[in-house]
């Protein structure tokens, strides 16, 4: 047990004391969550749309950068994994289960309720494409790149531990190495351990939510109890084989599952209103970017309520995910530089997105205007499997679809609890077995609780309060490494700029 540092402890107690207060007080805690989630969308909305934005902008201005060149790991490193395993990794991590469960029905729901627009429009549906885009797009995997670059920057460039505190000596010095430095990493444990469970609560609803659709198998807390006890052992067995055997085989299978549902989809949907509404949404995205960012609707009370319960939900929980997805991305990104780094994660998964979408989010309205079925009056973890009701092979894609989701809910519990050993053993890129083990059970057993004491809500909820403390962190990680980058940029300047060519001597054609 020596490698097990003061921060596991901690976290461990945090997170039981959470887990007896919701088995005990359910009522209570989903007032606790709810009265939290509230506060903070209120007062601190304007704060996530800035802090976001400037992260985004921070990460563009690094792709230009002459820093850009510089590689996460020594000169001479070359990459772990292929790109191909490389981007399958990050991509079921950072997006997995949530891709799937709100493919069809977040497009839904902004075109049956839309930010702006009149409600079941030609422009609610052209709005409800564009926000959908806004939240799985470049804001998003530009917070993972982030808390990415900052710690593969560090630990592979820099020498330092793996761990969100060691991050912070350029700004706060040596008090990263005391109470202050267990604090942030805490902070890191916990803000990890709720993102993850929330989206696992996700993940077992829907593959509830498909059993039930398919045949008739009740949707309630037992089913759902099950469920996830039985993913909780099978992504224990795939931890204990360790990051290059079962984490990058089940990437690869979710990457090739995901492709083969996507192409089905694509074909036995409304193809050519795929494609129109794929190109025409991109040109919307990309026209209104700035006017999204910023919209926090002070003066209306309606939309404001939209945006705390989608953008300022999502940016909060993208945040929450940061410190287990940054340090997964951190940890098989080595030998990458910075430039070939920050492109790959910020614009090849946000184009996967927007296809996804296009394609799922498209199909459910379409069979939503096509008035044969309400989609809207089944749940939101059934949505997806209403809509393949109504399409060829409806059979095939929905079993598809349960096992996608099932091998995404092992992959990223399986990444999460290789994330939270390695920030509980001070770093240690081999974290033991029984650290690991010890944090699969705990975030599902968190992930239980939130969904005994109020579904969806209350993992909605608990989502947002664990991601404010977190994304002061952020701040400070940004701050460190535009510090620490400066300063190397200076080291390097002779490499980082290009060499002028030597200009030939005129010789005096007198002499």
């Amino acid at each position: 047990m020596k490698k097990i540092s003061n921060v596991f402890w901690i976290s461990v107690a945090l997170v039981l004391a959470a887990v007896i207060f919701g088995a005990s007080a359910p009522k209570s805690f989903e007032e606790v969550t709810g009265n939290l989630q509230a506060f903070i969308t209120s007062a601190f909305g304007w704060y996530y749309l800035i802090l976001v934005t400037v992260i985004v902008v921070f990460c563009v201005f690094l792709i230009f950068s002459p820093v850009g060149a510089i590689k996460l790991g020594k000169p001479d490193e070359k990459p772990e994994f292929t790109k191909a395993s490389w981007f399958a990794m990050l991509f079921s991590a950072g997006m997995g289960i949530g891709l799937v469960f709100w493919g069809a029905a977040e497009p839904l729901s902004h075109f049956i309720t839309p930010p702006l627009a009149e409600g079941g429009t030609n422009a609610a549906h052209k709005e409800a494409m564009r926000y959908t885009f806004f939240h799985w797009g470049i804001h998003a995997w530009a917070i993972y790149a982030l808390v990415a670059l900052v710690l593969a920057y560090f630990q592979f460039r820099k020498g330092e531990p793996g761990l969100i505190s060691a991050t912070l000596k350029p700004v706060l010095g040596k008090s990263m190495e005391g109470w202050l430095g267990t604090l942030v990493d805490v902070l890191a444990v916990f803000a990890t351990v709720i993102g993850v469970a929330t989206t696992l609560g996700f993940g077992a609803a829907q593959i509830n939510g498909g059993l039930s659709y398919l045949w008739g198998i009740p949707s309630n807390f037992l089913i759902q109890f099950f469920i996830i006890a039985v993913v909780t052992v099978l992504f224990m067995i795939s931890a204990s084989t360790g990051l290059g055997k079962g984490i990058k085989i089940l990437s690869n299978a979710n990457m090739a599952l995901a492709v083969i549902l996507l192409i089905l989809m694509f074909f036995v949907g409304p193809t050519i209103l795929i494609l129109n509404m794929f190109t025409d949404s991109i040109g919307g995205y990309v026209q209104n970017i700035i006017q999204m960012s910023f919209r926090i609707a002070p003066l209306n009370e309606e939309h404001r309520g939209w945006i705390n319960s989608w953008t300022i939900f999502y940016w909060a929980w993208w945040i929450s995910w940061s410190p287990f997805v940054g340090i997964f991305i951190a940890r098989v990104s080595r030998g990458r530089t910075i430039r070939e780094f920050l492109i790959g994660v910020l614009l090849l998964p946000s184009l996967v997105s927007f296809f996804w979408f296009a394609v799922f989010g498209n199909s459910a309205i379409q069979v939503q205007n096509a008035g044969v079925v309400d989609l809207t009056q089944y749940a939101t973890e059934e949505v997806l499997f209403a809509v393949f009701s109504q399409l060829p092979w409806s059979t095939l894609l929905s079993i598809v679809a349960i096992v996608l989701v099932s091998t995404f809910f092992i992959t990223s519990a399986d990444s999460a609890t290789f994330v939270l050993g390695m920030q509980t053993t001070y770093g240690s890129l081999t974290p033991p077995n029984r650290v690991k083990f010890t944090w699969g059970i705990a975030q599902s057993a968190v992930a239980l609780i939130l969904l005994y004491s109020g579904g969806l809500q209350a993992l909605q909820n608990a989502l947002i309060a664990a991601a404010l403390p977190f994304s002061f962190i952020m701040v400070l990680m940004m701050i460190s490494l535009y510090r620490s980058l400066t300063k190397e940029k200076k080291e390097l300047g002779l490499y980082l700029k290009p060499k002028r060519k030597k200009e030939p001597e005129i010789k005096d054609k007198k002499a």
